[in-house]
């Protein structure tokens, strides 16, 4: 009898035991993709290896609100679109706007041609002030066609703002696509071309939500479509002329990023655009690229550029593995440290260590929680389709895109960044808030932010090539979790296990 009374004992103790460990673990759910093979697969079992690595989500601290994640609608991409069949284009777009795809919610199109148009075009080729003849003619066939499928497709919708690369050759002091400035009479007609443009797309049913002023305004080495501002000439031109515009015209409301450069750039621009109130009155945020190093984050400098102006946007509107032919259907190489950038070849030898050859996941990673842990509220990516050669590309200036096609065969490959983007754009949404990360491990990368449903989103990078154990904690609830070695995982918490944690 006092034998039964034990073994009951023992079993109620141990049930008990059971039953606590079983409340203090977090319930969750974890996608990977890695350099062995997986591709956003949800895990289930875990590799353990000895770790003492504690990484603990601060609920209460917080930071940004996310405007969101995504890519550019080019006309080369929208071009490859149209060559394939409509069983593979219909798997990209879904791919990328369906909900159970990336769910991109920010995205960026060009106005006038770009490096990765087909050809050289503005929307006013002729010279009128009063732009008359304007017209979106160039963007029917094949741009156009793509922004409104993928409205379409994506079910909460997405942001989508507007870049030019250059006036037309008209506006400028040098008569040409490339480089020059605009001229001070023409700051009022280029103003009046952003409102032309707002109403020609309205009037294709795509609504804009806002525009960066100049793409790259510092140019590109004179190489493709550009043009010249300095701090001050876009802040003239934006105080005095493209903000009233736009107010004027009843699209007060949409927004507008200056700079939209390399973060290197960052303290002068910034300094120049938020001097005053009037100054920034008509400034909603500051956009920047990642071509400085896509190596080095430069938190400093983005620290510096929130701080400046903390309630404004801050949004990494483009970035890509540029000066580079795609290797195709080869995911491995995605993970290795092949890939060059434009600095390999050509930076000055001061400045060649911010461009080494590095793995193009380990360049979209690092980078991406780079600049959430320090205020980047959005981040776009460039092409989101590009061809085998890395084109079309008028300038023959060779990228890399997360899907490559092949047109000719109407073959689709979603190489490893697809699904790197998708870590993030399908899982952190807008509206969610970054919260404070604590990480025992320096050789993990990790970030987090709180949906606006109430779920947690968690990124975390391994780098390295070993396996990594950690504990994730929230709330005093604890899971004990492997990582692969070259891999990236986002941990989804669900709202129901956050109220139970309380």
């Amino acid at each position: 009898m006092k034998l039964l009374r034990f073994g009951i004992c023992c079993l109620l103790i141990t049930t008990m035991s059971c039953n606590k460990e079983e409340k203090n673990e977090l319930v969750l759910e974890v996608f990977e993709t890695s350099a062995s093979g997986n591709k956003l697969t949800k895990i289930n079992e875990y590799t353990k290896v000895d770790s003492a690595t504690v990484i603990k989500i601060n609920p209460d601290k917080k930071f940004q609100t996310l405007t969101g994640f995504g890519g550019a609608f080019t006309e080369s991409s929208a071009y490859l679109l149209n060559k394939l069949s409509k069983k593979n284009r219909d798997t990209i777009m879904q791919a990328y706007f369906a909900e159970d795809g990336a769910n991109y919610s920010l995205c960026r199109t060009h106005m006038n041609s770009c490096d990765f148009s087909l050809s050289q075009y503005s929307y006013t080729p002729t010279e009128d002030k009063e732009l008359k003849d304007f017209s979106v003619k160039e963007d029917m066939d094949d741009l156009i066609p793509m922004i409104k499928e993928a409205n379409l497709i994506s079910k909460d919708g997405f942001k989508l703002f507007a870049s030019p690369w250059t006036a037309p050759p008209w506006m400028k002091d040098n008569k040409e696509w490339v480089g020059g400035k605009l001229l001070s009479e023409h700051y009022p007609t280029w103003a009046l071309f952003f409102s032309k443009y707002i109403e020609a797309y309205k009037a294709q049913g795509i609504e804009l939500w806002g525009f960066t002023v100049e793409n790259e305004p510092h140019g590109n080495g004179n190489n493709w479509e550009s043009m010249h501002f300095s701090p001050e000439e876009m802040t003239d031109f934006v105080q005095n002329h493209l903000g009233p515009k736009l107010e004027a015209d009843g699209y007060g409301d949409k927004i507008i990023l200056g700079y939209d450069q390399n973060r290197a750039g960052l303290k002068e621009w910034v300094d120049v655009m938020y001097a005053t109130e009037a100054s920034s009155k008509y400034y909603d945020g500051t956009a920047i690229h990642w071509y400085e190093s896509t190596y080095k984050i430069f938190a400093e400098d983005l620290q510096y550029a929130h701080n400046k102006a903390p309630d404004k946007y801050l949004i990494e509107t483009e970035g890509c593995i540029d000066s580079q032919v795609p290797e195709w259907k080869d995911d491995a190489w995605y993970w290795k440290k092949e890939a060059t950038d434009w600095g390999w070849d050509w930076a000055a030898e001061d400045e060649k260590y911010l461009h080494p050859k590095y793995s193009p996941v380990n360049r979209y990673a690092r980078d991406i929680i780079g600049c959430l842990n320090n205020w980047v509220d959005g981040w776009v990516d460039w092409n989101m389709v590009l061809d085998r050669q890395g084109g079309p590309n008028w300038f023959e200036n060779w990228c890399v895109a997360p899907v490559i096609v092949d047109p000719d065969a109407d073959e689709v490959y979603f190489t490893p960044l697809y699904y790197t983007m998708a870590h993030f754009s399908k899982y952190m949404r807008p509206g969610a808030e970054v919260l404070g990360v604590e990480n025992t491990d320096d050789d993990l990368m990790v970030t987090a932010c709180k949906n606006p449903d109430g779920s947690i989103a968690v990124v975390i990078f391994n780098e390295g090539k070993k396996a990594k154990n950690y504990a994730l904690n929230l709330d005093g609830k604890t899971k004990n979790i492997g990582i692969k070695g070259q891999a990236i995982q986002t941990i989804v918490i669900p709202n129901k296990e956050l109220t139970n944690t309380k």
